[in-house]
């Protein structure tokens, strides 16, 4: 297995932020994203994914294996807007595509993103990889944690493709 294939993310659950603040932070990157999940002929699950920013927009088809509750393996590739449209009529029928801003920015080594959705106002995403599970990631003081949700299956972004969680915070 190829180290560079891993991800290992810790993911919580944050009061919504004000994003304006993070647009003076060191690498700050804003992203229009759409997630589809589809099933392809053979059986095996796929997320696609539009990304819109400055550069212009790509395309990016992902395969992800559970690992542990941490981390995974991903695979992703680049591809065409034609290969995006005609995987996305394999979208899986049970599962809305999800529509999210990415608001990424890098503090102490860290990349953090903090992912915001159109169906919720309360609020948000963060998300940080690390190089190794051990590595516990400080969080930034301006950003409110509700619950770290690594652990919490309901929370992966395919998840909420099917269900979007409702529950008091």
């Amino acid at each position: 297995m190829n180290k560079n294939n891993l991800e290992i993310e810790h993911k919580f659950l944050i009061r919504y932020p004000r994003t304006e603040s993070f647009k003076t932070l060191p690498g700050y990157r804003e992203q229009k994203l759409l997630q589809i999940y589809t099933r392809l002929p053979d059986g095996s699950n796929c997320r696609i994914r539009k990304i819109e920013d400055f550069e212009g927009i790509r395309y990016i088809k992902t395969v992800k294996q559970d690992i542990n509750s941490l981390t995974r393996i991903e695979i992703e590739e680049e591809i065409s807007k034609e290969d995006f449209d005609a995987l996305a009529l394999l979208k899986h029928e049970n599962r809305r595509p999800i529509e999210k801003v990415r608001h990424s920015f890098t503090l102490s080594g860290f990349t953090y993103e903090v992912d915001i959705f159109p169906f919720w106002n309360d609020r948000a995403f963060l998300e940080i990889e690390v190089e190794s599970e051990d590595i516990k990631p400080p969080i930034p003081s301006f950003i409110e944690v509700i619950k770290e949700v690594t652990e919490d299956l309901r929370y992966r972004n395919s998840a909420l493709s099917r269900e979007i969680i409702t529950e008091e915070i």
